[in-house]
């Protein structure tokens, strides 16, 4: 399968790694708060609320195994990384506390995920992920 026809969750990360990608991207729902230019800027042509949209979509893709283009791929770890660290847009000082998820463990796994999704979403680096 070549990375434009995009790839399977399952056949890049692991079961913890999607989990994490799932829940992080759910935070776009909760405490974080994202203007509708960030979301532009990570790939969501529609702002905020294409944001919000498109996390829901990419949560499913994701739980069912769905092959994700590469530009999804890109948008999902932008705004995993976005809502993981910002304490201005994303879930911050706080992602323990509404993730139940410690601090280190998810930084470990995310710098696992970045190395696995390296060749898949490199076409985006410096870029906003698009078509």
């Amino acid at each position: 399968m070549t990375p434009a026809a995009g790839v399977a969750p399952g056949r890049l990360l692991t079961g913890e790694e999607i989990a994490l990608l799932r829940r992080a991207l759910l935070e776009w729902g909760g405490p974080a708060r994202c203007s509708d230019q960030l979301a532009v800027g990570m790939g969501f042509p529609g702002g905020a609320q294409d944001l919000l949209d498109q996390c829901a979509r990419l949560r499913d893709a994701l739980r069912d195994d769905a092959p994700l283009a590469p530009e999804d791929w890109a948008r999902t770890l932008l705004a995993v990384e976005i809502v993981f660290v910002s304490d201005l847009a994303g879930s911050g000082v706080e992602w323990s506390t509404t993730t139940g998820r410690d601090d280190a463990a998810t930084i470990r796994t995310l710098r696992a995920v970045q190395r696995k999704l390296a060749r898949t979403v490199c076409p985006f680096y410096g870029r906003t992920p698009g078509p």
